[in-house]
């Protein structure tokens, strides 16, 4: 009886078995002569038969029965749970040092300024993450969490034993280091791992992360900066550090194909000419970096906005941050809720839209403090929906080179908000809030005009072929 591979999953190492008989840890299907319904991809099959396998495809030469079931949810839980955990703490290593960069200027003794200057190299970092992403592709995504770890352990061990300002200029460039590398490694094998259906809710819950680090990680080294001195939270984060390389070990298998495959993957110029070549890709792309833009074209001046319209001082400030990190956990447990039922590609839109909206009434709401901080909850509660619902699309643009499509997007992301830095002053003193609501409406609808543009046509990839 033929089968018509076409319709399942074939394991991407497939074609350097040799054995003649193999046996898959992939459930079955119960294959008939005209299978149906389709296998949708990340579903393990399970053949015991004679097989031989050629760059031309597969021949079976006994009848089989192929039953699918998906990933088990048991192995694949402790993995989101420790990936939550690992990338809190990586955000909070990166983050920790803007409200705690007076406290690091007093036990370094050195000016401010040049606090300040560790944060722009710290930031400067996720501009290379393009060169990490075909790493990952190539080398595997399991090596490349684990290297970004080793990173930060060096980095972050070395500034808590020698208090030095070289140390701590090195252990913030390896914290951003790390999250160049480790983010887009980790989404991709979630990626791999999730069928696109339900990618929404997973990567919706990986990213609890962002906003944990604010509500959370920020909070607990300020208590050991506090009772314990500044250099306890670099020694605190590089044994995480270290304790997160064992876990990801034990729970995160080698990548065995990729290793046998590292001689027909793409290098890192032919990834790009890829990216150049998509146009869902270029769309993705010109999205993520005119919101980002958009954002933070608002975020820059917001605390001017309050400090003057409502004369408020550093601790209402910090509310209204900790105002901002409540809607940006909302929007995370929105896309975790709601964008796989919506459609991911739906739920964008409808987010940008709603961005849209925000951006242009959040000048005419804002009269009075609490509804000023009503509309930033809002603006930023749909921006993070939209975002986070775009990381999880981003992985399935390019199944073939998901990191460094993923590695791409973080670079636009962050080259976007450094543009957005730039003119956020220009244009708070052109027209104070309603030309920044305005200015970032105008460029939100731009990325929604290249999100659509780029996608009219395009359909997650739900489907495998077999390999060739």
């Amino acid at each position: 009886m033929d089968v018509d591979f076409k319709y399942y999953t074939i394991p991407s190492d497939f074609n350097h078995c040799s054995s003649a008989k193999i046996k898959y840890s992939i459930s079955l299907i119960s294959a008939s002569a005209n299978p149906k319904p389709p296998i949708r991809p990340n579903l393990h099959l399970k053949l015991e038969s004679p097989l031989f396998a050629s760059h031309r495809g597969l021949i079976m030469s006994d009848p089989v029965v192929v039953t699918a079931s998906p990933i088990a949810p048991r192995r694949l839980a402790p993995q989101v749970v420790v990936a939550i955990f690992v990338r809190l703490f990586i955000n909070t290593s990166r983050r920790f040092v803007y409200p705690f960069a007076p406290a690091l200027s007093r036990g370094l003794d050195v000016p401010l300024t040049a606090v300040t200057s560790l944060i722009a190299v710290n930031q400067f970092t996720g501009i290379l993450s393009p060169f990490f992403g075909p790493l990952s592709d190539r080398w595997g995504y399991r090596v490349m969490m684990l290297a970004g770890l080793a990173i930060l352990a060096v980095g972050m061990v070395s500034a808590g034993i020698l208090p030095f300002y070289g140390t701590v200029l090195l252990a913030l460039l390896f914290a951003g280091l790390t999250k160049a590398i480790f983010d887009p490694a980790l989404q991709a094998y979630i990626a791999e791992q999730v069928p696109y259906r339900r990618r929404g809710t997973v990567m919706g819950l990986i990213e609890l992360s962002w906003a944990g680090a604010s509500l959370v990680g920020i909070p607990l080294i300020g208590i050991l900066i506090d009772r314990l001195g500044w250099q306890t939270p670099f020694l605190v984060l590089g044994g995480l550090a270290l304790l997160s390389m064992a876990a990801i070990a034990l729970l995160i298998p080698p990548d065995r194909h990729r290793l046998q495959q590292r001689q027909q993957s793409i290098n890192i110029y032919q990834a790009w000419q890829l990216l150049r070549r998509e146009k869902p890709a270029l769309g993705v792309l010109l999205f993520s970096f005119l919101s980002n833009i958009a954002n933070d074209n608002l975020f820059v001046v917001y605390g001017v906005w309050l400090e003057e319209s409502f004369s408020l001082g550093l601790v209402a400030l910090g509310t209204a941050t900790t105002v901002i990190g409540v809607a940006e956990l909302a929007g995370e447990l929105l896309t975790a809720a709601f964008a796989d039922r919506l459609g991911l590609k739906r739920s964008i839109i409808v987010g940008l839209c709603l961005v849209i909206l925000s951006y242009l009434l959040l000048p005419v709401i804002g009269r009075s403090l609490p509804l000023a901080l009503a509309g930033l909850f809002v603006v930023f509660l749909w921006f993070e929906f939209t975002i986070v619902t775009n990381v999880s699309l981003i992985t399935e643009v390019l199944p073939s080179a998901r990191a460094t499509m993923i590695s791409a997007s973080v670079a636009v992301s962050g080259l976007g908000r450094m543009i957005g830095a730039l003119i956020a002053g220009p244009v708070w003193l052109w027209g104070g809030l309603p030309a920044t609501g305005f200015v970032s409406a105008i460029l939100s609808l731009l990325a929604l005009a290249f999100f659509v543009w780029g996608l009219r046509r395009w359909r997650a990839q739900i489907q495998a072929a077999p390999n060739r």
